[in-house]
């Protein structure tokens, strides 16, 4: 009877310890039940759209417009430069298109005088060359002819000669017998007179043959002119006919008239993009971040001024092990706890998973051939975006802290 009250607190003591063995493996029960089906880090943050604000001219900034932390909207000014240097440089480009277009204005105009030119001169030069063959012709008809004259006039003269020798014979032949009185004065006389006329005769004669010669050698004359001018006249001809190539070289200068045109356009067009450029507005709304912009300060051509941070499209990178991505999938659904804002909770999704660890990313990558090889196990980032509306106050900045869970089943 005396072991009875020592048996109590044993049977006691072992009542509570399966009552304790049964709520800790209910307990396990629970977490394993609750941990299935879904996978948590704390690896994770916000991350959004930083756009990075640079210069695309060089000078000296006259006015900063906007201060650091200040929600700006695309298009809004964010600085100035100075931009006389650029004016002075839109206007000469604007001068020399004036100049090359009246250039190429001049060169076009010359390309259709140049054709009516050229069809005018050819016309022209094969007009003159048919009338130098026609002046040769008739010259040398004229040489022919006045050879044939002077043929007649040589046979001419000839017979005037032939006929004067025997005039002077009877005036020889009939001296002595006027003086022996055996014929009369008269009879002498007459003889006298016909041998005059004939000699007369004769010297006419002898002129109409050098009037003949001197015929001759005109009309000689006057074919070597024309053949002369005839040479000239095929001469511009020639020229005229080599008028296409000259119009050609005309229509090319007219050409690079107009490409030069196009170059000071060009330019214009450059120098005027320079000049808006003076000018840095805000490519995309966002919150001013890392401004190191100051008036004063002389800027190069692609140096930083500022960021934007933009706070409109924010989404979550979750750095999950390897091991959770089992049943990880794309579209799953996921809720992201903010530790800025008390565990506050936000319903998102999973938008898709990348393509490589976040190892191999890094400035140092590890080189596994080497033969040190460790496992470990490695983490790959896993994009969360977030439901629309859940945020209209814009608290979400990016690399804030969250826990996001994704629900796998």
């Amino acid at each position: 009877m005396a072991d009875e009250p020592e048996a109590k607190p044993a049977r006691s003591r072992l009542k509570w310890i399966a009552l304790a063995a049964i709520v800790i493996v209910l307990a396990v029960v629970v977490v394993v039940w609750m941990r299935s089906g879904k996978a948590s880090t704390d690896d994770a943050q916000i991350e959004g759209h930083i756009t990075p604000v640079a210069t695309r001219v060089g000078g000296t900034v006259v006015r900063v417009a906007v201060s650091d932390n200040q929600l700006v909207q695309a298009g809004t000014v964010l600085a100035e430069i100075d931009h006389r240097d650029y004016q002075v440089a839109v206007d000469r480009a604007r001068a020399e298109l004036a100049d090359a277009q009246a250039t190429a204005a001049a060169a076009g105009v010359g390309v259709p005088i140049a054709k009516v030119s050229t069809s005018s001169d050819i016309r022209t030069a094969t007009g003159t060359v048919d009338e130098a063959r026609a002046a040769i012709g008739a010259a040398e008809s004229q040489v022919e002819a006045a050879k044939a004259d002077v043929v007649a006039s040589e046979a001419h003269l000839r017979e005037r000669l032939a006929t004067a020798t025997k005039a002077t014979r009877d005036v020889e032949r009939l001296a002595p017998l006027v003086k022996k009185e055996e014929i009369s004065q008269q009879q002498y006389d007459a003889a006298v007179a016909t041998a005059e006329a004939a000699r007369a005769a004769a010297d006419a004669a002898s002129s109409e043959v050098a009037a003949a010669k001197t015929t001759i050698a005109v009309a000689e004359q006057r074919v070597v002119q024309a053949r002369a001018g005839e040479s000239r006249a095929g001469a511009a001809l020639q020229s005229a006919r080599t008028a296409p190539e000259q119009v050609q070289a005309t229509k090319a200068r007219a050409d690079a008239a107009a490409a030069r045109v196009q170059q000071a356009a060009a330019a214009l067009a450059q120098a005027e993009l320079n000049f808006e450029r003076t000018t840095v507005k805000a490519p995309t709304a966002g919150v001013v971040s890392r401004k190191t912009v100051e008036v004063g300060q002389v800027v190069q051509p692609g140096q930083p001024l500022m960021s934007l941070v933009g706070l409109a499209d924010v989404w979550v990178v979750a750095n999950f092990k390897e091991t959770q991505l089992v049943n990880v999938r794309p579209g799953q659904r996921a809720t992201v706890e903010v530790d800025a804002l008390g565990g506050r909770e936000f319903q998102g999704r999973v938008d898709s998973i990348a393509a490589a660890t976040g190892a191999r990313f890094s400035l140092l990558p590890p080189e596994n051939a080497t033969g040190n090889f460790v496992k470990v196990v490695q983490r790959v980032p896993v994009k969360i975006v977030l439901e629309p509306g859940q945020d209209p106050e814009r608290l979400l900045r990016p690399g804030m802290s969250v826990t996001p869970t994704v629900y796998t089943k």
